[in-house]
C-alpha cells in the first residue's frame, strides 16, 4: 500500500494530500530511508515521522484498504516518541 494512503487509513494523518505534503518535505522515513508519498509499505516496516517538535516512530502491524475508526490503531504500534 502507498505511504500516503496508509497514513490516511490508519488516521495517523487525517488527509491524504496532507500526508503527501509531509512526505515531500522530507519528514517521513521508512526503515531509516527517506520516503516519498508513493513509497510502498509492507508489514513490519518502521515508520518515523517528524511532527513539529517531536519525532514519532511506528511499527506497521497490518495493512488494510479500509478500517473502522475504532480499529485504526490496530494497524500500527507506537514504538517511541521523542522531543527534539
Amino acid at each position: 500500500m502507498r505511504l500516503d494512503k496508509f497514513l490516511k487509513v490508519s488516521r495517523i494523518i487525517k488527509r491524504r494530500t496532507l500526508a503527501k505534503e509531509v512526505a515531500e518535505q522530507g519528514r517521513i522515513k521508512i526503515n531509516g530511508n527517506q520516503a516519498k508519498a508513493s513509497s510502498i509499505l509492507s508489514i513490519g516496516d518502521e515508520l518515523t515521522i517528524q511532527f513539529g517538535q517531536k519525532i514519532v516512530t511506528f511499527k506497521i502491524n497490518d495493512i488494510r484498504e479500509t478500517v473502522k475508526k475504532d480499529e485504526a490503531e490496530t494497524l500500527y504500534t507506537l514504538v517511541k516518541e521523542e522531543k527534539i
